[in-house]
């Protein structure tokens, strides 16, 4: 990619617009205003601009039984890579490498309707990952899963930023995408604002718009600062283990006699 990968947390109360947002941007809905384009051109919605979009962009939803359909978990994976025509061999490559992604190898023959909750919320992402995108959407990708869940998943979803794809995810979580993302986008009555994740998440003018709570992070920052045990330059804690590092008292340095 010629652009900087991020990872994009997308935000704001129920009824905010987050799923409408999605649907424009993975075209399951056209504008009514405005348009959509990719790379500088504007989206046709036939049959040639839509799939173009939809190798570009990729949608999971938040429950991913309204995703998974086919019988056996390969099969479900390779159900987008098969619609666009390719060889063969290229699906099977595709399924095996967005399998591997996902750390979903060992399941590919298994039936889909005896995977566990956090297995379909895996296969229903390797399903887009077999599409390549240089954009993956995910509604609410750690709903319903256990700590160990999500910490996996959000591996994951690192490892596929690393390898090139921006992921954009919409989380009611605060303090998950204070430590999980580089952007925030929340959506407030007066419009969508954009910036840093830590600016963003920060700013409880636009929190207070958009039904938001004030990061636990950012609240920590802000008594460290307060008790000068944290420099205004310095970045806050994004997440227990930074903060931890902080409150540590520094080891003492012994001199030793000449």
């Amino acid at each position: 990619m010629s652009e900087p990968t991020a990872l994009v947390a997308l935000r704001g109360r129920n009824g905010s617009g987050k799923t409408t947002l999605m649907r424009l941007l993975s075209g399951g809905l056209k504008p009514r205003d405005g348009r959509l384009t990719v790379e500088g051109t504007p989206v046709a919605y036939d049959r040639k601009g839509l799939t173009r979009l939809r190798t570009t962009v990729q949608l999971v939803v938040q429950d991913p039984d309204d995703q998974l359909f086919a019988a056996s978990v390969a099969q479900d994976v390779s159900f987008g890579p098969l619609n666009l025509g390719l060889p063969d061999a290229e699906v099977r490559a595709r399924v095996d490498e967005a399998l591997a992604a996902l750390d979903i190898t060992r399941l590919a023959d298994r039936p889909t309707h005896l995977l566990s909750y956090g297995q379909r919320k895996r296969t229903a992402i390797a399903g887009a990952v077999a599409m390549r995108p240089r954009v993956l959407i995910l509604d609410e990708p750690t709903a319903g899963l256990d700590p160990d869940g999500q910490e996996r998943l959000l591996t994951t979803l690192g490892g596929l930023r690393a390898s090139g794809t921006t992921v954009v995810m919409a989380t009611h979580d605060v303090d998950l995408a204070l430590r999980w993302a580089d952007d925030a986008a929340l959506l407030t009555p007066s419009g969508v604002r954009t910036g840093p994740a830590d600016t963003m998440l920060a700013r409880t003018d636009l929190l207070r718009e958009a039904g938001l709570r004030l990061p636990w992070g950012i609240a920590a920052a802000r008594l460290l600062r307060a008790h000068g045990l944290l420099d205004d330059s310095a970045p806050g804690p994004r997440d227990a283990d930074e903060l931890a590092a902080l409150a540590a008292p520094s080891t003492p340095t012994i001199a030793a006699d000449g």
